[in-house]
């Protein structure tokens, strides 16, 4: 039998070539390679192998075929033969520009939705670049989550641990971050809300909120000037970053949007107004503020410790580098992940749940759960005069498809004088943990044991629904109607139990959603609650909204109190607002009511309400 064998000339050579190398799908390796440190599965376009093989060599005739000689160039009917279209393998002819593209498209599903959203908000100040290059290039979402699961275990600080100290940390950061430095913008976006994330609170800040008069240090030329609103943050030691780090913020726009500078000369509002605001020097004639604009980071003018500022300008250039770069990572990677607990079964222990919500970002939701227990349902053992009782409590959240999201476990005590005993037993004890998960459906299971009595367990299971908070939809969260509201000290702001932003908040639980919590008439109601997404005025970066208090007789539905705030009294620039208002109860007699609270936005045109029901015994 006769065999045809058809050469590509070099051109086409190479071209296939080409072809077969484009085909290689970027960040992927072949037989299990890694790419930038993590496991990635190699990946080649179909077809493209095969194009790759037939650039690099040519088929070989079988040695017992006789070999047929090329037609001759200038045989005008050998080469319309040998340039026919089924002369070549349809399975190696190179792909179009089309094609490749959309084969690429196939092989790899785009990061969107809440991976988009965790990239590039969530995580936004604390991922480092080679994380963010290795997460864009996994393939699939079941590759994103085991990424998203490892991030965080290498940032915990406990790893034996159920709980992750540092996530919890971080977004109780975010949150306070958006109630705090908002400036027509998400709190964690700003100059200010990105060092608290990364770094936490400062140790202490000078604050000069109006601006003003000002005594300029030595080192920046001395003399008084007017400043506009600034802020001096200092950390005493940041790993590695260094000692006794000063970070100032300044308000050039007074709109309250503070941008991070390493310009001190920034803040003088007469920096540019000739005879105004001049150093020591310079009122004493031995310099002029002309002086001061001769290029260089900082338009300082001299002063008696001006010498050598030019030189330092480097060290604070360095010093923006590393404060704006991802905090390094504390803790070693981890192998393994969070281990699941069985939930415990046994007789019952009864215990009562109410759980909240409260945005931190756009696909992150603090979500506190409160638990409530009978002092006189626990058992207690008296010795040396002092009763104590201990309850070991142990969550779980999981998805629909029972993969867990949070664990957390805990133990309480309960500690009172042999002599007190009989007056705690009437009394309750509360439990409060803070999680966050993103907006969707959950099931929770939480499960108590009396150390004191091991056969005395309580089980309880709950649907979660979530909510998704929307960019353009004026919300809120959960309305907590709460026996004891206070501002808690700076050393504690945004960090501990009943804590949510700066507002120590502890709600009343009662037996289930559709039961009224129970207050007494020597006790305040106090109410907490919050809106996002408030209309911001383009022109003056504020807000306009009116927010309403409600109180209504549930069986007649009379108004009893009604009361109005503006929301530029609350925080003027933010699109974000903290509604915390207290009642006394004395003047309510027993029965039923209902609180409401309204916001009505001037500037989308949307109102919206939240009300909550309660019973004064």
């Amino acid at each position: 039998m006769k065999q045809k064998v058809v050469r590509l000339s070099q051109k086409s050579s190479v071209l296939a070539l080409g072809i077969g190398i484009f085909m290689l799908v970027p960040g992927s390796g072949l037989n299990g390679a890694t790419a930038w440190g993590f496991p990635v599965i190699g990946a080649v376009a179909p077809g493209a192998a095969a194009v790759l093989t037939m650039a690099m060599q040519e088929p070989a005739a079988p040695q017992d075929a006789p070999q047929t000689t090329a037609p001759a160039a200038g045989s005008d009917k050998d080469r319309k033969k040998l340039d026919k279209p089924e002369d070549v393998d349809p399975l190696n002819r190179p792909l179009s520009d089309k094609q490749k593209i959309k084969r690429q498209r196939e092989m790899k599903q785009e990061i969107s939705g809440a991976y988009k959203t965790w990239l590039n908000q969530d995580v936004a100040w604390i991922i480092t670049d080679q994380e963010s290059k290795a997460f864009k290039s996994l393939s699939n979402d079941e590759e994103r989550d085991a990424f998203i699961e490892q991030f965080w275990l290498r940032r915990n600080p406990n790893p034996d641990s159920p709980d992750n100290e540092f996530r919890e940390e971080h977004y109780r950061r975010i949150a306070y971050a958006n109630e705090h430095y908002a400036a027509g913008k998400p709190g964690w976006k700003t100059d200010r809300g990105h060092i608290y994330i990364s770094f936490g609170k400062p140790d202490s800040i000078d604050s000069h909120p109006s601006g003003g008069s000002y005594e300029r240090p030595m080192d920046e030329g001395g003399g008084e000037t007017s400043t506009f609103p600034f802020e001096t943050w200092h950390y005493r030691y940041l790993e590695g970053i260094g000692d006794n780090i000063d970070l100032e913020f300044v308000d050039t726009c007074q709109c309250g949007d503070y941008h991070f500078t390493i310009d001190r000369s920034e803040k003088d509002a007469l920096l540019h107004v000739p005879g105004g605001g001049e150093t020591m020097y310079e009122q004493m004639g031995q310099a002029k503020k002309a002086d001061r604009f001769k290029g260089g980071l900082e338009s300082l003018g001299t002063g008696p410790m001006s010498t050598g500022q030019q030189s330092k300008q480097f060290d604070r250039i360095e010093l923006a580098a590393k404060i704006f770069a991802p905090p390094p990572i504390k803790f070693k990677d981890l192998d393994n992940f969070i281990s699941e607990h069985t939930l415990l079964s046994g007789p019952v222990f009864p215990f009562e749940v109410r759980t909240d919500y409260a945005k931190v970002t756009e696909d992150t939701v603090l979500v506190p759960v409160t638990l409530q227990i009978k002092n006189r349902d626990v058992t207690f053992i008296t010795k040396d005069g002092v009763s104590k009782g201990v309850v070991n409590i142990l969550g779980k959240v999981s998805t629909i498809t029972h993969k867990t999201v949070q664990t957390f476990e805990d133990t309480v005590e309960i500690t009172q004088p042999e002599e007190l005993l009989q007056k705690t037993l009437d009394k309750q004890s509360v439990y409060w943990k803070a999680l966050p998960l993103r907006p969707g459906a959950y099931r929770m299971d939480i499960a108590i044991k009396d150390v004191n009595n091991k056969d005395h367990i309580g089980i309880y299971a709950q649907s979660l629904n979530v909510p998704k908070y929307d960019d353009e939809k004026l919300a809120t969260s959960s309305l907590i109607l709460a026996d004891r509201m206070e501002k808690v000290p700076n050393q504690t702001i945004g960090t501990g139990n009943f804590i949510l932003g700066n507002t120590y908040i502890r709600p009343r639980v009662s037996a289930n959603v559709a039961t009224p919590v129970k207050f007494t008439r020597d006790q305040h109601l106090n109410c907490w609650m919050q809106v996002y997404n408030l209309g911001i005025d383009d022109k003056t970066k504020s807000n306009s909204a009116t927010v309403t208090y409600e109180i209504r007789d549930s069986a007649s539905d009379k108004l009893l109190l009604e009361t109005h705030q503006a929301s530029a009294d609350l925080s003027a620039h933010s699109d974000q607002l903290t509604m915390e208002q207290s009642v006394a109860l004395a003047g309510l007699q027993p029965g039923s009511y209902k609180m409401t609270i309204r916001i009505n936005d001037a500037i989308s045109k949307q109102e919206v309400a939240k009300t909550a029901s309660f019973v004064v015994e």
